[in-house]
């Protein structure tokens, strides 16, 4: 009880807050999506940078925490995909797109508020590693996938040019990438700009998610209820159930399994719409996996929590 109540809690009240403000409307449509793009586009890339510019890559750069956790997400991109086809019947658009919100978990906006709650900030330095390549994955295998389905039987040449183009029109990996580029290339910061990224850094979190919430009430479940219910399964179940075995077969630390575990057990990222968005696939079922998915895992981190060492 008490994790529910020190970890978990603080971090969905702040998304209630959110979810309370736009219903009630006090906090306007267009004040969200401001909000989101503030978070997403500049004050969340920062913090990818700082963390990752700053990171120590041969310490935390474990090739087993990084095959446990990208084991579990490839499974829950291909069990969401054949699921979605084989099971549901969609197209193998909509399939690819389903797909990916089984692939995509929430790192940024629950797995690192979670995973500092429950075990400090010392304990973020394997969520970064993690985080540091799970957007250009992610996108990666999505945007390829889904180009392959929409262009069957046509010249795969001009896939990679269609992938890298795609990838790096998202904020997130050019933080990223800004950041491995200082880090690598030993670039000194002027303490006037890092002091100046760390004041954004520190608004990232809370008004993501408070954001978060805003966008959460847009998208209530309409239809499609076992999609949903399938996608949120193999999210908060499957997904974490196979980062635990492979973690434990690679004998890792209990701080780089925690880090991993946390990561993988959360809902699916709103990052996961936004993909169905850009392709005009299966948007109902990403907007409400996530909303479905954020509320359970109220009870299914609380698990989780009680069961990592």
């Amino acid at each position: 009880m008490a994790a529910l109540i020190d970890v978990i809690l603080p971090v969905f009240l702040v998304i209630g807050f959110g979810y309370l403000a736009v219903w009630k409307g006090y906090f306007s449509d267009a004040g969200v999506d401001g909000l989101m793009k503030f978070t997403q586009n500049f004050a969340i890339p920062c913090l990818l940078f700082r963390a990752i510019s700053t990171l120590d890559l041969g310490q935390n750069f474990d090739l087993a925490l990084l095959v446990s956790f990208y084991a579990g997400a490839l499974t829950g991109f291909t069990a969401g995909l054949l699921g979605a086809r084989y099971i549901f019947g969609r197209d193998w658009e909509d399939s690819v797109a389903i797909g990916f919100c089984c692939l995509f978990s929430n790192s940024l906006l629950l797995g690192l508020p979670i995973t500092e709650r429950a075990y400090g900030l010392s304990a973020l330095e394997a969520n970064y590693a993690i985080i540091a390549i799970h957007s250009p994955f992610c996108y990666a295998v999505g945007i390829t996938a889904m180009e392959i389905a929409r262009n069957r039987g046509a010249s795969v040449v001009a896939l990679p040019g269609k992938v890298l183009r795609a990838m790096f029109n998202n904020a997130l990996i050019l933080g990223i990438t800004l950041g491995f580029i200082v880090n690598l290339g030993g670039i000194p910061m002027p303490a006037v700009l890092t002091d100046a990224i760390d004041l954004m850094v520190q608004a990232a979190l809370p008004a993501a998610l408070f954001g978060l919430g805003g966008v959460l009430y847009r998208y209530r479940p309409e239809g499609d209820m076992r999609t949903i219910m399938f996608v949120v399964a193999i999210s908060l179940v499957l997904h974490p159930m196979v980062v635990w075995g492979v973690a434990k077969s690679n004998d890792l630390s209990d701080a780089a399994l925690r880090s991993a575990i946390m990561t993988a057990a959360m809902a699916p990222g709103i990052n996961t719409y936004v993909f169905a968005n850009m392709y005009g696939k299966a948007k109902r079922v990403a907007a409400s996996s996530v909303l479905m998915g954020t509320g359970l895992s109220i009870f299914t981190v609380w698990i989780w929590l009680a069961a990592l060492p």
